[in-house]
């Protein structure tokens, strides 16, 4: 693109107008005690090969997922996806900003938008879902922010501390300004939630656990839900791996008012951590709590199906106070991928890479056990779990990134600082027995 200056001219015509004589007029409410006085420190000017060559220079420092095998989960899973996928999601009708206010020029979108929402309910076993939220973390904050809205008489929500670390904050951020506070529910010595502490909690409005945990264990949402129920409080759950309700009981069968989570899983590549997709659903009672946006299907005048935004409720549709969120995006084509996703790989698809994925996991957690490792907990698991490494496994570790171009699992002391020398290890249907087994031969 063509960088087209001001001339001396107009510069002097628009300083006229603003009433200053000089450019450095226009800063001189910036005090001078923050005002660089030696100019920036920049390097001189490249020609365009001379750049892109330097470009790639710095582009090569990333190590990217292609060509290395990961062993490594935590929120975000490397999965294979169909080649279908990116084809169809690059196609210009979809790659686009452009957001369908008006019904209609954008029936395409609008009708992919309202089969991703259809499909993200019967995933779940909900009644309804909005249309997607930046990330997991945010669609749970947003969850916890609605369970507050509606108990009037309480400031507190309980929060599983094996909820992603990373979700915990951002729901800490999300009620740092609004004197509301997230209190945390221990787990136990087994690796889940640990339900007595919750019993004992006053002045919360709703309960927040996540299933599979931080851990990859299977929490028991039905015995929550009892506790919950007696309370009268609101019952959410989330997740990070969406794969995982193709093998186990959806949130729904259990009876929770609302459900988030991460729906990377669902045909996204992981490029450098982001963007993700933000999956939000609920009970129908819920309706007009729910944040973002709910496409209906109706008839036109001709008889024919249309699609229309239904349900609108963040703020730049509707009055600020009435709005129940100020979110600005529902990283529109990271739904229409993951609804071209499971259109895809069907029903009965999800059920085989999800079942692929554990069984996967379970043969990973036994070679390492004859490696060495340690299990630490004795519970039913996804695709990921939690090992005890000898003393020198950082160092094989970072051997394994730079020699063999393996990443071996993720180390939670920085999360859970009692869990010294124990780390998070994944595996997905993209990692061989071959490779397992080499990990394996490695740490031995």
């Amino acid at each position: 693109m063509r960088y087209l200056p001001h001339t001396q001219e107009d510069i002097k015509e628009m300083l006229a107008v603003t009433g200053c004589t000089s450019l450095d007029d226009l800063f001189d409410t910036i005090p001078d005690a923050v005002k660089t006085k030696h100019g920036l420190n920049l390097p001189d000017p490249l020609s365009e090969w001379d750049l892109n060559e330097h470009m790639e220079k710095l582009a090569s420092k990333n190590i990217a997922c292609k060509g290395y095998t990961c062993f490594i989960g935590a929120g975000s899973y490397d999965h294979h996806i169909p080649s279908i996928i990116p084809y169809l999601a690059s196609r210009s009708e979809f790659a686009t900003a452009y957001t369908p206010y008006q019904p209609e020029v954008s029936q395409g979108t609008l009708q992919g938008i309202y089969e991703f929402q259809t499909m993200v309910t019967d995933l779940l076993g909900m009644d309804i879902a909005t249309a997607s939220h930046y990330d997991g973390g945010t669609a749970l904050a947003e969850c916890a922010l609605i369970a507050l809205r509606k108990n009037k008489n309480a400031d507190k929500i309980a929060v599983s501390d094996l909820v992603h670390p990373s979700h915990r904050q951002i729901i800490d951020t999300y009620l740092k300004p609004t004197g509301y506070k997230m209190v945390l529910i221990p787990h136990t010595a087994e690796g889940v939630t640990d339900i007595t502490a919750l019993e004992s909690m006053e002045g919360i409005a709703g309960v927040a656990v996540q299933s599979p945990n931080f851990f990859g264990h299977i929490e028991d949402l039905g015995a929550f839900k009892k506790i919950v129920d007696a309370k009268k409080l609101l019952f959410i759950t989330s997740f990070t791996e969406a794969l995982s309700w193709g093998m186990l009981k959806n949130p729904g069968s259990f009876g929770v008012d609302l459900v988030a989570g991460e729906g990377q899983s669902l045909g996204i590549a992981k490029t450098f951590g982001g963007p993700g997709l933000g999956l939000l659903a609920g009970t129908s009672k819920l309706m007009r709590d729910l944040p973002g946006r709910l496409v209906g299907r109706t008839k036109d005048t001709n008889g024919e199906d249309g699609y229309v935004l239904t349900l609108s409720t963040r703020e730049q549709h509707i009055r600020r106070e009435k709005a129940s969120s100020n979110i600005c995006s529902n990283n529109g084509l990271n739904a229409m991928t993951a609804a071209m996703y499971l259109s895809t790989i069907g029903k009965i698809g999800i059920r085989e890479i999800a079942q692929l994925n554990h069984d996967k996991a379970v043969y990973l957690k036994s070679v390492l056990t004859a490696a060495g490792f340690k299990p630490v907990f004795d519970q039913p698991f996804f695709n990921e779990f939690v090992m005890k490494v000898p003393k020198g496994f950082q160092e094989k570790r970072a051997e394994l990134i730079n020699n063999h171009c393996v990443f071996a699992g993720l180390d939670l002391e920085p999360y859970y600082p009692q869990l010294t020398d124990h780390y998070l290890f994944c595996a997905t249907e993209k990692v061989s027995r071959q490779q397992m087994d080499q990990l394996a031969k490695e740490v031995a």
